[in-house]
């Protein structure tokens, strides 16, 4: 009797340990290489996103697709790259950027028509004038708050490979649960 209760416990145990063999090689690989947790910090992107929204981040379909206008991104801080910041892509490679009294508008050269950029999203706005080329590869991204926001107007450009993915989940707060959660993107 004894000795069946050994080798019901033996059994269980490696079990267990055989489904945490499984869970592992799933989840970490999953975790690595295809979806991340992150969390919101601070009120660069208010409204849009709060400090302390729970979102978890798609890793992989940058790798398939190029990332679009109006994308709201999660990006290594080219000063910092230990450093996750979020903000929303508003130029693509080979774009001049200008910003006029605090409207956004591109321009696919020096000599192209330029296109002002609908931000119904923008609550908080900074009256500045701005101008930027981009090189190919570069993307210029800003806060959804522009007066809170330290993005491409301090910093320059964001490369390509500084860009870890796009929110696709957002889980926290419950009341604001959604998918693709910021998505303005033309």
């Amino acid at each position: 009797m004894e000795e069946n209760k050994s080798k019901e416990v033996k059994s269980n145990v490696a079990e267990i340990i055989k489904f945490a063999l499984i869970v592992a090689a799933i989840v970490v690989p999953f975790r690595l290489w295809i979806a991340q947790p992150y969390i919101v910090e601070g009120s660069s992107m208010d409204p849009t996103f709060k400090n302390s929204d729970y979102l978890i981040v798609d890793q992989v379909s940058f790798y398939l697709k190029a990332p679009k206008r109006g994308e709201v991104v999660i990006m290594k801080y080219p000063r910092e790259p230990s450093k996750f910041f979020i903000k929303r892509i508003v130029g693509l490679p080979g774009e001049i950027v200008i910003i006029e009294n605090g409207k956004v508008s591109t321009k696919s050269s020096e000599k192209g028509a330029s296109m002002e950029l609908s931000e119904n999203y923008i609550v908080y706005n900074k009256n500045e004038n701005f101008r930027a080329t981009l090189k190919e590869g570069e993307y210029f991204v800003l806060g959804d708050n522009r007066t809170a926001s330290s993005d491409s107007r301090t910093w320059g450009p964001l490369p390509l490979e500084n860009i870890v993915g796009r929110p696709i989940l957002r889980l926290l707060p419950l009341k604001n649960i959604g998918i693709f959660p910021g998505n303005e993107s033309r």
